[in-house]
Order: C-alpha cells, then sequence, then structure tokens
C-alpha cells in the first residue's frame, strides 16, 4: 500500500508539471523568418503572402507570431534559423538538406507571362513565338536561363537582361531582380515575353492594368545534352534538424488547414499543381 501511494504521489506531480510546461509551449510566440523586403513573399510591414501563410501557422498553433527579418537570401537559413533567432523558415524547397522540411503546403511551376491582346503561342519551350521574340525577361540562374541557352536564345537576351537588374550591394556583389519590374516589362509593351517563377509573378499580372496571360511552363523541359529541367517545385517549411517536434506540428497544421492554405494562394493568383505521384517500389 505504501508503494501505491508513492506512485499515485509522482503521477500527481507529473501531470501538474506538465499542464504549465504545455501552456508555457503555446504562450511561447512562434519566431518566423521572414525576408524584409522581398515581395511578393513578405517584408516588414507583413503584406506578403509568407507573412499571411505565418500568420494562419500561428494562429492554429495558438501561438502569437514574431519575425526575424532577413536581407540577403544566400545566407539567411545560417544568419536567422541556425542562430536560434527563429524557429520556421517558410518558402523552402521539399527536402532541402539545410533543414527539416515538412510536408509540401503547395506546388507550383514557371510560367510564360505575356499580354492578352498578342494571342501568343506559348506551349512550351519548343515554340517558335520564343525563337523570333525580341525581348525576353528572365531571371538570370533560374530554369528560364537554361531553357533560353538550350533554345539558343540566351545570348541574343544577354544585354538585356543585365536593364533589369533592380539592386546590387556594393559590398558583397548581391544582385536582385524584383518580378514587379519584369512583369512590367511585358505589360508596357518593352519585352513581349517574360518567364518567371509563378509565385513571385502571380500578384504582379493579376494588378496589371494591361491584361495579361500567365501559361504554366510543362514539366518535361530537356537542355541541349538531353538533362532534364525542372519547372515544378514543391514548397515547404522548414526548421532545424533537431526540433522535430515542431515539424509535427507544422505537418499538422498543413494537413488540418490545407484547404484555407489553398484558398490564400489562389486568392494571390499562384498557379497550383499536384503533387507527383510517389514512385512505385
Amino acid at each position: 500500500m505504501q508503494i501505491n501511494k508513492f506512485l499515485i504521489t509522482a503521477l500527481c506531480l507529473g501531470s501538474s508539471l506538465a499542464i504549465p510546461q504545455a501552456q508555457a509551449e503555446q504562450n511561447k510566440p512562434l519566431k518566423a523568418c521572414v525576408a524584409e523586403n522581398e515581395m511578393p513573399y513578405s517584408n516588414k510591414a507583413g503584406e506578403g503572402f509568407e507573412n499571411k501563410l505565418a500568420e494562419l501557422v500561428g494562429k492554429a498553433l495558438g501561438r502569437k507570431v514574431e519575425y526575424a527579418l532577413w536581407s540577403d537570401p544566400r545566407y539567411y537559413i545560417r544568419d536567422t534559423l541556425y542562430k536560434g533567432l527563429c524557429d520556421v523558415v517558410l518558402g523552402v524547397d521539399k527536402g532541402d538538406p539545410n533543414v527539416l522540411t515538412t510536408q509540401p503546403y503547395y506546388r507550383s511551376g514557371y510560367v510564360f507571362i505575356s499580354r492578352e491582346a498578342d494571342h501568343l503561342d506559348l506551349e512550351n519551350w519548343d515554340s517558335e513565338t520564343l525563337r523570333k521574340a525580341q525581348r525576353i525577361a528572365f531571371v538570370p540562374g533560374t530554369p528560364p536561363e537554361v531553357m533560353l541557352r538550350a533554345i539558343g536564345r540566351y545570348n541574343d537576351m544577354f544585354n538585356y537582361s543585365q536593364e533589369l537588374v533592380g539592386f546590387k550591394s556594393r559590398r558583397n556583389q548581391y544582385v536582385k531582380y524584383e518580378p514587379s519590374k519584369l512583369v512590367y516589362e511585358v505589360s508596357s509593351g518593352h519585352a513581349e515575353i517574360a518567364a518567371l517563377w509563378g509565385p513571385s509573378a502571380a500578384r504582379y499580372v493579376k494588378a496589371s492594368a494591361t491584361p495579361l496571360m500567365m501559361t504554366l511552363i510543362p514539366d518535361d523541359n530537356v537542355r541541349a545534352d538531353g538533362q532534364k529541367v525542372d519547372s515544378h517545385y514543391s514548397t515547404s517549411m522548414g526548421v532545424r534538424k533537431n526540433d522535430p517536434a515542431l515539424l509535427a506540428q507544422l505537418n499538422k497544421v498543413i494537413e488540418d488547414n490545407q484547404d484555407e492554405i489553398t484558398e490564400l494562394l489562389e486568392e494571390e493568383g499562384i498557379p497550383l499543381v499536384d503533387e507527383p505521384d510517389a514512385p512505385q517500389p
């Protein structure tokens, strides 16, 4: 009987400790790493769609959202998440080796953007329109650059692409291309076509005074040597590798709130595609 008393006392103590610990976790703010000026994703004013997603996640977890702002995309995981300044990063590639990644919360792709009135035939990179266009706006280092090389148009566009740079860091030569500017190149008639990542361009296509079209580029492109060039990518949230507990919570949030997440992305105008089927064993 004496042993049972001790066991009951110990269990009661354990339960009483667990409740405050759970409450403390819920009261702790959820710190999200977001860019201070990388629209349409996020900014310090909270106007980006990733700001809205972070708030959705915080609400689902019952935690207030606080932001750790970054300015250089090359080092933001190292300088924020790894240093403990935040708990979660949004908008990482599925399977990013630098973090633990959640299940994807959306999948999208690169798009061709053109003026509706031009009625351009832009089904894929084999379209004849791409071989005749005088100006094609694109961001160097992305799949569209690879495909412009594959169809022999990269050199034709090199000087033009240099005109599109919106920012350059004096210290370390970080070059930034503003998606709003590239979309405006098409709406203003200065370029016939832009080939951009859909989520980065959708807001500006939707807001354009000149009616524009977004044509999703198929995910079956190959470069000159026959190697596949992906055009569709899945997007996840990332946490530190020693934080599987938060990873599990975020996966549950995505699972329970996928309809609301999708509605938010569709309101932004982002073209969404289905996740590919898992390979058969």
